[in-house]
């Protein structure tokens, strides 16, 4: 986010650790938003004011750690857009790359005035080698398509150098205890075939670009997403951190077994200052869960 742009302060009351997540409920999708969809070829929806538009890396076949991992579970790429001030968009997205795509498609993004906010990996060990490119711009919505579109054709399209490589599963995705998840981590979540997701807004930041809310379908969330069966499960998710809450969660995740793989920012000029982290492990799920539920509250005990 650019230093001119106003984002207003943090509310130290944080949620409580057992309220269940409550679905954005789908909305009419307004014609401009129709027609970025139609304009980019895309699907996607209108909820909490917020057009999502659907990415995902279904032409690959992804192991992470020996671990068959849906498109769901991690490789979903995404752009939003939501209303600013003036009626202008807030654009903002994180597109999953292959090596060879990454720099051709942060030319297109450049070339065409958008802006790249950050690039960095998710997982250890994945094959195909998967990277995470975050962007932003404003404008009306047609022109942010119009900017977006020679990026997003790229996508699955541009030239390798390198064939792709297809790794050996040793984990399949079977069936998990969704319920017992729930109640483990204090918040419901999602089924997405076989992969079973719990996403966590920071609302408690009160987060606005140019006076447009960043709410948690524009990314500013915490989430979990768990595959593979009770016994013998994977667990994979992204925890958004103010700055004091960065050590606590680490602590939390490597105490519970959790491997850390990244750290880094999505948005340039924020304030407050929003650091993300992505972290992986392989287990029962029940422990899994009850990691993800340590590094959770570790956000809330850090104030």
């Amino acid at each position: 986010m650019k230093n001119h742009l106003t984002i207003t302060g943090v509310i130290a009351a944080a949620l409580s650790a057992t309220t269940p997540a409550i679905p954005a409920q789908a909305q009419d999708m307004p014609g401009e938003y129709q027609q970025v969809l139609r304009a980019l070829g895309k699907q996607g929806d209108y909820k909490a004011n917020v057009l999502k538009i659907n990415i995902p890396r279904n032409d690959l076949k992804v192991t992470v750690d020996g671990v068959a991992t849906p498109t769901p579970f991690g490789f979903g790429g995404w752009l939003a857009m939501t209303k600013g001030d003036g009626g202008h968009e807030v654009m903002m997205g994180d597109l999953v790359l292959l090596e060879d795509e990454v720099n051709p498609v942060m030319s297109a993004l450049l070339d065409n005035g958008l802006e790249v906010t950050a690039l960095h990996n998710h997982f250890f060990f994945d094959e195909p080698r998967m990277f995470y490119m975050h962007v932003m711009g404003h404008g009306p919505a047609a022109d942010l398509a119009r900017k977006a579109k020679p990026a997003v054709d790229l996508i699955g399209h541009a030239p390798r150098r390198r064939p792709v490589a297809a790794g050996q599963a040793s984990l399949q995705p079977g069936k998990i205890d969704a319920a017992k998840i729930a109640k483990i981590v204090g918040h419901e979540g999602e089924q997405n075939g076989a992969v079973y997701k719990i996403t966590i807004g920071r609302d408690d930041l009160k987060m606005r670009e140019m006076g447009a809310v960043i709410n948690a379908r524009m990314g500013l969330n915490t989430w979990a997403a768990f595959v593979g069966s009770d016994e013998s499960a994977a667990v994979a998710g992204d925890v958004a951190m103010l700055e004091p809450e960065v050590t606590p969660v680490l602590k939390a995740l490597r105490k519970n077994g959790l491997d850390v793989v990244a750290i880094h920012h999505h948005m340039i000029g924020s304030r407050p200052v929003v650091i993300f982290l992505h972290y992986w492990g392989k287990g029962p799920a029940e422990k899994l869960a009850a990691g993800f539920r340590a590094a959770l509250d570790a956000t809330r005990a850090a104030h």
